[in-house]
């Protein structure tokens, strides 16, 4: 649950704005209030860092768990220091954002979890790199004409099916049929069918 006022903008850029803290705390009460599993966790995530600063930020999420959130999200922190502060200042499970070319510095989960977070994303890390690899050789095939050259480059077949389980799926598919085949021959023979 967000505190940034929609339509929402990447917490990573200037021009957002958030929400009154009164108008927040009434999200997580009824998010509280509509849980019907304790595995469902509430995560209450403040941008007021980029807006009123961190100050602001710290004063939210101590309201937000007062309210019944269940972890801290406190998106684009923009320096070590500030994620230690507000480790020490908000006593609550919490969570970093570790997106690349942002406003945070990229830290370790190591470090974070030292600083007491106990949640770190990585919310486009490999979408990045999967672009990248793909850029790559989209522009080796636009200039060669082939990827022959390359191959290095990609997921051998073997490692891809050993990735996606392939043949344990074809073995799944061989048993499965065997036991169809062996159930319809049973009821075929128990009702007399010729089919």
């Amino acid at each position: 649950i967000e505190d940034q006022v929609m339509p929402k903008k990447c917490g990573h850029l200037s021009g957002k704005e958030v929400v009154p803290v009164e108008e927040m705390v009434k999200k997580i009460v009824m998010a509280v209030n509509s849980r019907r599993s304790e595995d469902f966790l509430i995560v209450a995530r403040t941008d007021a860092r980029g807006v009123t600063g961190i100050d602001d930020a710290i004063e939210r999420a101590r309201i937000y768990v007062e309210a019944g959130a269940d972890i801290i999200f406190p998106e684009a922190l923009e320096s070590a220091e500030e994620f230690r502060r507000f480790a020490r200042e908000v006593r609550a499970p919490l969570m970093a954002n570790m997106t690349e070319f942002g406003k945070s510095p990229l830290l370790s989960v190591k470090e974070l979890g030292d600083m007491g977070y106990r949640l770190v994303i990585f919310p486009a890390t490999t979408f990045r790199a999967s672009m990248m690899a793909s850029k790559r050789i989209l522009e080796i095939i636009r200039d060669k004409g082939t990827q022959r050259d390359h191959l290095d480059l990609l997921m051998s077949r073997s490692e891809f099916y050993s990735l996606i389980n392939y043949y344990g799926y074809e073995e799944e598919d061989r048993r499965v049929d065997s036991i169809a085949r062996g159930l319809l021959e049973r009821v075929k023979r128990s009702a007399g069918l010729k089919i």
